[in-house]
């Protein structure tokens, strides 16, 4: 245990949290106490650099939805991210059934990314990327229009607010922005797909692709009934990556290797069968 979770309570409220959720189902009396704990001001005054290093320990555990879960349930939530836990109760398309909630798709989410042993830059991305879709009009749900809009200064404020590292941030916005067009991409002309790999960094920023990737993959598992499938979308995109990446001569204007790189996507397509 860090000295902060062993002398501040609040810390140490957290780190009782996270090591709850790694175990069987706590006793209903032991999370009374939590929540009676979190409502008395425990996690008001926690400084910024002492609480990032603890919740980031938290969602680094074998099990950050849960870990979530039992926030939300003590109260704790709200106080820590006010911005995530307006999510609960608010209702996303879906397949079948036809919406879910937005805070059991957070928590299925990350336990999907904790599956994969995903770093901390994709917990945090997939933990706050929707937070723009707590207060979506009414007479739209459970659809979200300009979401992103909404999303982007709530989720640099809560970044901010936390002290969360710099890679942290830049994930969590690339997600906010990018996510769902990568859920899109079947629907998408040849153009649109490669400039979506360009600007997510596939050719030249690598790691921060597969990360990138990571999000997507653990945001559509997070579905009913896709826990541990397989990302339909990763075979469009690495079909299309390869396609890119093997242009003889790539030109050196920007405008004609875009060009190259559409028609070199279009063939990939073709040959999935997709367009």
């Amino acid at each position: 245990m860090s000295i902060f979770a062993q002398f501040d309570p609040g810390l140490g409220l957290i780190r009782h949290v996270a090591l709850l959720a790694e175990g069987a189902a706590p006793d209903p009396e032991e999370l009374d106490l939590l929540a009676r704990q979190a409502e008395a001001g425990f996690l008001l005054d926690i400084p910024p650099e002492n609480l990032w290093p603890e919740f980031s320990r938290a969602l680094m555990g074998r099990a950050p939805g849960r870990m979530l879960h039992y926030l939300h349930d003590i109260g704790a939530l709200e106080q820590l991210l006010p911005e995530v836990a307006a999510l609960y109760g608010v209702p996303q398309i879906a397949a079948e059934p036809a919406s879910v909630d937005l805070g059991d798709l957070i928590e299925a989410a990350l336990d999907e990314a904790a599956k994969i042993s995903a770093p901390l830059a994709v917990r945090f991305a997939l933990l706050v990327k929707d937070v723009g879709k707590s207060d979506s009009p009414r007479e739209h749900l459970p659809a979200h229009y300009r979401h992103v809009e909404r999303g982007a200064p709530r989720l640099l404020a809560l970044a901010e607010r936390l002290d969360a590292p710099q890679d942290c941030r830049e994930l969590a916005m690339q997600a906010l922005h990018e996510c769902e067009r990568a859920h899109k991409i079947s629907r998408m002309r040849a153009g649109p797909l490669a400039m979506l790999l360009e600007r997510n960094g596939a050719f030249d920023a690598p790691e921060r692709f597969d990360h990138f990737l990571s999000v997507c993959a653990c945001d559509y598992r997070a579905y009913p009934g896709r826990a541990g499938a397989p990302y339909p979308k990763a075979r469009l995109i690495d079909a299309a990556l390869r396609a890119c990446r093997e242009i003889d001569a790539p030109p050196t204007n920007i405008e004609a290797l875009r060009e190259a790189r559409a028609a070199a996507v279009a063939l990939a397509l073709d040959s999935c069968g997709e367009r």
